[in-house]
């Protein structure tokens, strides 16, 4: 476990937090939280914030760690919603797989860019039928 945990955000953070950690049972494990708009730190226990000056290197550190925490999520985010939209286009469409889907996703990089391919460019790639083709630009064209 790390020597301490970080929570983004105030008091109601703080106690669901301090809530999950015990039904883990890991009650003794440092948490704080760090209220965003005021920089305050809270701490387990304690009704008010800790006050840390702006300048104070420990509130720098742990803004930076908030941040940084901040930005893996949101890139992941981001990444899971955006391949969740890609393959949902061509997952439905019978005859075209695991296999298929990733070739054509290879060959041409999204699907808006398979709807904008021909028939004849879609049966280029391997496993791809000129029949297969002309139904997954059909299907594409009716979502």
């Amino acid at each position: 476990m790390p020597d301490l945990v970080v929570v983004d955000g105030g008091k109601g953070q703080l106690s669901s937090a301090g809530a999950e950690l015990n039904s883990l049972g890991l009650s003794e494990q440092p948490v704080i939280s760090l209220a965003k708009r005021l920089e305050e730190v809270y701490l387990p226990g304690q009704s008010d914030p800790v006050t840390i000056p702006k300048s104070s290197p420990a509130l720098l550190l742990l803004k930076r760690i908030r941040d940084e925490a901040h930005r893996i999520a949101i890139t992941y985010n981001r990444k899971v919603r955006s391949k969740r939209t890609i393959t949902s286009a061509l997952d439905g469409i019978a005859g075209v797989g695991k296999s298929r889907r990733e070739s054509l996703l290879k060959e041409f990089g999204s699907v808006e860019r398979i709807k904008q391919a021909t028939p004849d460019d879609l049966a280029r790639v391997k496993g791809i039928s000129r029949q297969l083709a002309e139904k997954i630009l059909q299907v594409l064209a009716s979502q």
